[in-house]
């Protein structure tokens, strides 16, 4: 046992808790709690972690953290220091991606509303410019061939009310599929978040027949339990390319789903498919405790 995993046992026995009490104020597993008690960080889930779990151990037994990692800086492993910089700025690139993209699918109800408004102008002006030679011409007309301007006046008027007609369809049509879009838009699941504090988030799903949960890692390692609310664990494991990348559990039948995110830099969240951002930066909070809420569509 190495000094830092003895002061952390102390301060454990000194509060009077198990290990098993401390797994489940610090959601962190028993075997890893006595892996850091024992020196023994190779059994961690990643070296990433290291730093993180004992930060964990040591705000639950009432230990200052970064006293503790300058005492014993000797004793734990620096590459936590070197895979951050990495994550952090893979999660700004996504950032800046996700912006970019947001600000285009902004700007595309306006740029459809302007195609809209010039089509209608050029359909007006070519409307009166028809009309404006045809009341030049019914002069001429008048004069040389009456018999054959009372056919050509009937059979324009003939067109004119065609057009009118097929132009009233085709605006009904243009209403009709607007009706529609707004009324798949309407039936669309809505994922807001409730509340957001620290590393906390409550996001709460509404207006969907089913809530399939989907937690997956991308390009490194990412620890994640993911149980309900009244504490029954579906998955608690590690995450990885090359490993087991995903995860999917069923919900539906659920009032809640409950997921801590070990390296929230390294994970992605869907529900029925939908991507779902993290309301906390990963850059501001790497554990992520997060609640989905969910409010089953009326019938």
């Amino acid at each position: 046992m190495t000094e830092l995993g003895n002061r952390l046992k102390e301060a454990r026995e000194a509060k009077g808790l198990s290990l098993d009490q401390l797994q489940d104020l610090t959601k962190i597993q028993k075997r890893y709690l006595k892996g850091i008690e024992e020196g023994n960080f190779s059994m961690m889930p990643g070296k990433f972690y290291v730093r993180a779990f004992i930060k964990q151990y040591a705000e639950a037994v009432g230990i200052e953290p970064e006293e503790l990692f300058e005492q014993y800086k000797n004793e734990i492993p620096s590459t936590y220091d070197n895979e951050l910089p990495v994550q952090l700025s893979r999660v700004q690139s996504r950032k800046r991606i996700t912006g970019n993209s947001s600000k285009i699918i902004d700007l595309l109800p306006k740029i459809l509303i302007g195609v809209f408004v010039i089509g209608t102008i050029a359909l007006i002006w070519y409307f009166l410019q028809t009309n404006a030679r045809n009341e030049t011409k019914e002069p001429v007309q008048e004069k040389n061939v009456p018999a054959r301007f009372e056919q050509s006046a009937n059979l324009e008027n003939e067109v004119e009310k065609n057009e009118k007609t097929e132009n009233k369809e085709k605006e009904k049509t243009n209403s009709d599929e607007n009706e529609t879009v707004i009324d798949e838009k309407t039936q669309e699941q809505q994922v807001s978040v409730v509340e957001a504090s620290g590393r906390n988030t409550v996001y709460e799903l509404k207006n969907a027949d089913k809530f399939l949960l989907k937690v997956a890692s991308i390009g490194g390692e990412t620890w994640v339990n993911i149980s309900n609310g009244k504490g029954y664990s579906f998955f608690q494991g590690t995450l990885s390319k090359g490993g087991t990348e995903s995860q999917t559990v069923d919900f539906s039948k659920e009032q809640e789903a409950v997921i801590v995110v070990g390296n929230s830099a390294n994970t992605e969240i869907y529900i029925n498919d939908q991507k779902v951002e993290f309301a906390v930066p990963p850059s501001e909070s790497v554990r992520q405790d997060i609640t989905i809420r969910y409010v089953p569509k009326a019938e």
